[in-house]
């Protein structure tokens, strides 16, 4: 197997809406906390204002590709970009220091379970990094139980502790902040 990811740009567009087209996440395209007001809005809204971002040359998330075919989502970026994380009792800031946030995480149903989650991870990690960010925060669940993939979009907190995230705060019992400071990439300086 060959796994790739590379960021969402006008010429992956059309794989954004391939792996898109699932029930889960046709209707949000991933637009939800980058939105303003209640409700995630209707599919093709999002679907538009999406791909609005995308042509103004935003990359709003990373694409993962296996054997050739969009299978993974990760979507991250300045989190002021995601304009609900600051009403969020959850996600609400830490500190004023900037940060990038990772928000959501899909896998298509017929690639889970083969660590694709964990290396988007590590992707968007290196795409953060390669953008200068020097903060990279997360929401991830923590339960003791196994929760329903289509729960998950945060990703488990396990996965950030195997990928050096630190929890910073915790204003729900299962819903931690995470972090990981970043170096600036060696072949920058």
């Amino acid at each position: 197997m060959t796994f790739e990811v590379h960021p969402v740009t006008k010429e992956r567009w059309s794989d954004l809406v391939a792996l898109f087209d699932r029930p889960i996440v046709r209707t949000c395209f991933c637009m939800f906390y980058r939105k303003t007001g209640s409700g995630t809005g209707v599919g093709s809204d999002n679907r538009k204002a999406m791909k609005a971002l995308v042509n103004a040359g935003i990359v709003p998330g990373l694409i993962g590709y296996r054997d050739g075919a969009p299978v993974a989502w990760v979507s991250l970026g300045p989190r002021e970009e995601y304009a609900k994380l600051r009403r969020s009792p959850i996600m609400k800031p830490v500190d004023d220091r900037p940060v990038w946030s990772i928000v959501c995480f899909f896998v298509d149903g017929e690639a889970r379970g083969g660590g694709i989650s964990e290396r988007m991870l590590r992707a968007a990690v290196d795409h953060a990094r390669s953008q200068g960010a020097r903060l990279l925060e997360a929401y991830p669940v923590d339960s003791d139980g196994r929760s329903h993939p289509d729960d998950m979009y945060f990703g488990a907190k396990s996965m950030y502790d195997r990928a050096g995230f630190h929890e910073v705060a915790r204003r729900r019992p299962t819903r931690p902040v995470v972090r990981r400071r970043l170096r600036a990439n060696r072949s920058a300086t």
